[in-house]
C-alpha cells in the first residue's frame, strides 16, 4: 500500500504524485511512529510536529494544483548538526542553544525539493564517536537489537530509517559517521564527494573532513535524497561539478577491476577484523566476481595518512567548542580534544592540509589499476549500549579506532564512499562493507551498489520486534 510506512522515498514520491496518499497522512503516521518508539529507540532530539503538519498541508495544496517537485510532500529528517530555521542546533551537546534564524544550505535545498522536515535526529557530542549516547538526550538504540548502539555519529538518522519511522534522512560523515551507522543498522549510507552537499553555514566542517550524506534502505532512495540535497552556497569553498546520481541506479557498470582491501590503514592502535565480518565481506567480493567483475586482494598505499587526520579533526572540535553556549557542560573528552586541537591548530594543521594533495596523487595512482575498492566498513559489530560511552579519555580513542579503523581515510581524501549491507553476525547484528572510489565517482559506486542490491535484496529484511510493531502502528 502506498500509505505503508515501510514504503521508501521513491515509492512515497510516486504515491503522492499519483494522489494515492496525502502528505498529511504520511506525516501523521511518521509522527505517530516516532512518538511510539521514542522511549525505546530515542532517534530524535527535536520533533517538529506542528510545523511538519503545516508543511504537509502546504505540500498537499501544491500537489492538488498539479505542481511537482522531486520530494514534494515526502517526510524526511536531518541530523542535529544541520540548521533548521526556528530550531536550535545543539549537535549532541548539553546546554541551552538559541533557535537559528535560517536553514542551512542542505536543508534549504531539501525544502526547495518539497520535502517535509519532521525532525532533527540524535547525534553524539559534536559527532566525535561511533555511538549515539550522551547526557543531553540519553541513549539512541539499534532497531535490530536495542541492547546495542546503532553507531554514530549519525545514529539517530540511522535508527529512524532502519525502523521505518521515515523513508530516508540526512547525516554527516567526518570519520565514517554516515557509513558506520549505516553498516550497523543494515542501510545504504552514501558519503559523497566533499562539497557535493553543502555544509554551509560552515564552509568547511571540521577542516574539510566532514561532509553531509544520506541514509536509506535502498540505493535508489539514498541516491534520490543525495540529488535533492546536492548543491552549493555561493560562499562554499568546495564546489564540485554537478552530477546526477540517481540515474546510475540500474545502469550496468561494466566489467570493473575491484580491489578487495581487508587491511586497515596504519594507526597506533592495533585493529583486528572480526572473523565473521571478514567472511561477510569476502562473500560480497565473491558475489561481485560472479557478476563478472575482476576481484583481487590489494590495499591502497595509505602510508601515514593518520598523521593528517588528527590535526584536522581536533582543530574542528576546538572551533565548535568555542561556539558552545556553556563549554563547561561538555564531556571531558570533548574538552581534551579541543585543547589538543588548539595545540595542533597552527603549523601541524597547515602541514596536514598540504599533505592532502600528496595523498591524492599517491592513492589516486592506485585507481589507475583498480576502479573500485571493496573494504569492511567496521572491524567489529555494533557494541552494546554504554560499552564505549562509559570509557574515558585515551580508552575511548583506543576502543573507537579498534572498532572503526576503515572509514576515516576517505574523509581525509574527500572522496566518495558507499556503505552496503553485508549481512549479519552473532545475535542478528548487521554489518556492512564500503565501496570506495576516487573523486566524483558517486555514479559508479551507486551503480555497483544497486547491482548488488538487485542480487541480494537486503531491503526486504526488517528489524524484529519491537521495531516491526512501530511500522504497523
Amino acid at each position: 500500500m502506498p500509505t505503508d510506512p515501510t514504503a521508501g522515498l521513491v515509492e512515497t514520491r510516486r504515491a503522492l504524485a499519483a494522489g494515492e496518499v496525502t502528505s498529511r497522512a504520511l506525516v501523521e503516521r511518521a509522527l505517530a511512529r516516532i512518538e511510539a518508539t521514542q522511549g525505546t529507540l530515542n532517534a530524535f532530539r527535536i520533533v517538529r510536529a506542528e510545523a511538519a503538519l503545516a508543511e504537509a498541508d502546504a505540500a498537499d495544496r501544491e500537489l492538488a494544483s498539479g505542481a511537482r517537485r522531486p520530494l514534494l510532500g515526502v517526510p524526511v529528517a536531518v541530523k542535529d548538526d544541520m540548521d533548521v530555521a526556528g530550531e536550535p542546533t545543539a549537535f549532541g551537546c548539553p546546554g541551552t542553544f538559541p533557535p537559528v534564524t535560517e536553514d542551512g544550505e542542505a536543508v534549504r535545498r531539501l525544502r526547495a525539493a518539497g520535502a517535509v522536515i519532521v525532525g532533527k535526529t540524535n547525534t553524539c557530542e559534536l559527532g566525535q564517536w561511533p555511538f549515539t549516547e550522551g547526557p543531553a538526550f540519553g541513549d539512541t538504540r539499534n532497531p535490530w537489537h536495542t541492547g546495542h548502539t546503532p553507531g554514530g555519529s549519525s545514529g539517530g538518522s540511522a535508527a529512524a530509517v532502519a525502523a521505518g519511522l521515515i523513508p530516508a534522512a540526512l547525516g554527516s560523515d567526518g570519520a565514517g559517521s554516515v557509513r558506520i551507522p549505516a553498516s550497523w543498522t543494515g542501510l545504504i549510507g552514501i558519503k559523497p564527494q566533499r562539497g557535493r552537499i553543502s555544509t554551509w553555514p560552515h564552509g568547511e566542517s571540521f577542516q574539510g573532513i566532514t561532509v553531509n550524506g544520506t541514509l536509506a534502505r535502498t540505493v535508489a532512495d539514498a541516491a534520490l535524497l543525495l540529488d535533492a540535497a546536492s548543491g552549493n552556497h555561493v560562499r562554499d569553498p568546495h564546489r564540485p561539478a554537478a552530477l546526477t546520481v540517481a540515474d546510475s541506479v540500474g545502469r550496468d557498470p561494466g566489467r570493473l577491476r575491484i580491489a578487495l582491501s581487508l587491511k586497515p590503514p596504519f594507526t597506533a592502535v592495533p585493529a583486528r577484523l572480526h572473523p565473521e565480518i571478514r567472511t561477510r565481506v569476502v562473500q560480497l567480493a565473491d558475489r561481485l566476481a560472479a557478476l563478472g567483475h575482476e576481484v583481487e586482494e590489494a590495499d591502497p598505499p595509505y602510508g601515514q595518512i593518520g598523521l593528517t587526520f588528527v590535526p584536522r579533526a581536533t582543530a574542528g572540535i576546538a572551533e565548535r567548542v568555542r561556539e558552545a553556549p556553556d563549554p563547561a557542560l561538555l564531556d571531558p573528552r570533548t574538552r581534551d580534544a579541543a585543547r589538543l586541537g588548539r595545540l595542533l591548530g597552527g603549523a601541524p594543521l597547515r602541514a596536514a592540509r598540504r599533505a592532502e594533495a600528496v595523498l591524492h596523487r599517491r592513492i589516486g595512482g592506485f585507481f589507475g589499476r583498480y576502479d573500485v575498492i571493496l573494504a569492511p566498513t567496521t572491524a567489529a559489530p555494533p557494541p552494546p549500549i554504554g560499552a564505549l560511552y562509559r570509557l574515558r579519555g585515551l580508552a575511548t580513542d583506543r576502543a573507537m579506532i579498534a572498532a572503526c579503523p576503515y572509514a576515516w581515510p576517505w574523509n581525509v581524501l574527500g572522496w566518495p564512499g558507499v556503505n552496503v549491507p553485508a549481512g549479519f553476525v552473532r545475535d542478528g547484528l548487521p554489518v556492512g562493507a564500503q565501496l570506495l572510489g576516487p573523486a566524483d565517482s558517486e555514479p559508479l559506486l551507486v551503480s555497483v551498489a544497486a547491482q548488488l542490491e538487485a542480487e541480494l535484496r537486503w531491503q526486504e529484511r526488517w528489524p524484529p520486534e519491537p521495531a516491526s510493531a512501530t511500522r504497523a502502528a
